[in-house]
């Protein structure tokens, strides 16, 4: 069977963090991986999260399974936080819990291709590398347009209203809902506005994918768009991932929302979202969904938990604040949000930042800014000098 397999490439970014522990030189810096770290250069499990767990710890009875919606108080839980208390779509909302932000796009791609399997699903680009796989992987073409400009570091709006205009009704459209993975650059709200106009008058269906809530903004600011958009329209789907501003990674907590025209579409694509849940991995993991919804339960672990995902979003800001101030040449990277920025590069320059300078940053340019300190900026700006990707 399995002689006529052919061997895939390796992923480069685990190669990158093998590659990274490998360097012995003291002042190397890891610009890859995308996870926060704090001053120290951890990436700390959150207090609020410890509140929770020796909470479970004492109280939890039982690791009975919890079904194929996973834990329906956790979705409950996240609603006001990503949603906020609009009446528009209150009532054609459904949401199952996800292993990650990653099983609730795949979840959501195949009821896409179980409910119109000859949508299309447009995809700006640059985007986060997985994207592209995980609607292939469901038997959905994927039509791909230009969203940014790397060199002039701006959005390419021109294409993304060429794209939407020219798209078929039913059609999917995947859009960051804040701090866009790979370029940290996310839609003024007035081109939100544009594309929420678009999305109405073309009968398209928002897909989406919000990772970094409170990583950009704050919580309601970076939540804005995503609102906007579900008070306009009738249908979308929306991919939620607690894994960075609960500092969850490996726990994989995500859930998928659908919104839907009225209360039977509703309960349709509740049975199906579950059905399909049910194929892919029967129950979803419990711990860092009960995690989540302790801590939600409990006002002083909620204000605990805002706390911290503030403190994060500050020094991640101020990690941008520091690099574009050491170059005019970088300004444009206080003006973005999230965790990364993604400069104009050959992969021979990502290497020869590596090599020549312990800089370890994606082949692409991608880089993690919450993996420097304040401090690295010179040096960073220095590496990029000499390498002819900065002109003085």
């Amino acid at each position: 069977m399995f002689e006529e397999l052919k061997n895939r490439p390796a992923d480069s970014l685990l190669a990158l963090i093998k590659a990274f522990q490998a360097d012995d030189r003291p002042e190397k810096i890891d610009l890859g991986v995308g996870v926060y770290r704090d001053a120290m250069g951890r990436t700390p499990v959150m207090r609020a999260v410890k509140a929770a767990e020796q909470f479970l710890l004492e109280t939890q009875d039982s690791k009975k399974y919890l079904g194929p919606e996973g834990d329906l108080q956790f979705v409950r839980l996240l609603r006001p936080i990503i949603f906020g208390n609009s009446p528009t779509f209150a009532q054609r909302l459904a949401g199952i819990q996800t292993p990650g932000g990653s099983g609730a796009l795949r979840i959501g791609a195949e009821l896409i291709q179980t409910a119109n399997p000859s949508a299309k699903v447009l995809l700006g680009t640059p985007s986060w590398p997985n994207h592209a796989p995980i609607f292939a992987s469901a038997r959905l073409d994927v039509k791909e347009y230009a969203f940014v400009d790397l060199t002039l570091q701006q959005v390419t709006f021109e294409s993304v209203v060429d794209s939407l205009s020219s798209a078929g009704e039913g059609d999917v459209v995947l859009l960051h809902g804040c701090c866009h993975n790979p370029t940290g650059i996310d839609f003024t709200m007035e081109q939100w506005r544009e594309i929420t106009d678009l999305l109405v008058a073309r009968r398209l269906v928002p897909f989406i994918d919000l990772a970094y809530q409170g990583l950009g903004d704050g919580l309601e600011q970076d939540a804005a768009p995503t609102r906007m958009i579900l008070d306009a329209v009738e249908e979308a789907l929306i991919a939620y991932s607690c894994d960075k501003n609960f500092g969850l990674y490996r726990e994989r907590v995500g859930a998928l929302y659908v919104v839907a025209r009225n209360a039977d579409d509703v309960r349709k694509a509740e049975s199906n979202m579950a059905a399909l849940a049910r194929v892919n991995w029967s129950m979803p993991p419990d711990h860092g969904a009960a995690i989540v919804r302790c801590i939600l339960e409990s006002p002083e672990m909620t204000a605990m938990w805002r706390v911290e995902l503030e403190e994060m979003c500050e020094r991640v800001n101020g990690n941008r604040a520091a690099l574009a101030a050491a170059s005019p040449e970088l300004a444009f990277i206080s003006r973005q949000r999230g965790l990364f920025s993604n400069l104009s590069m050959r992969k021979e320059t990502a290497v020869a930042l590596r090599a020549n300078h312990g800089i370890y940053m994606a082949d692409s340019g991608r880089m993690n800014l919450a993996g420097m300190q304040p401090a690295d900026a010179g040096v960073i700006v220095a590496a990029l000098r000499a390498e002819g990707c900065l002109k003085s």
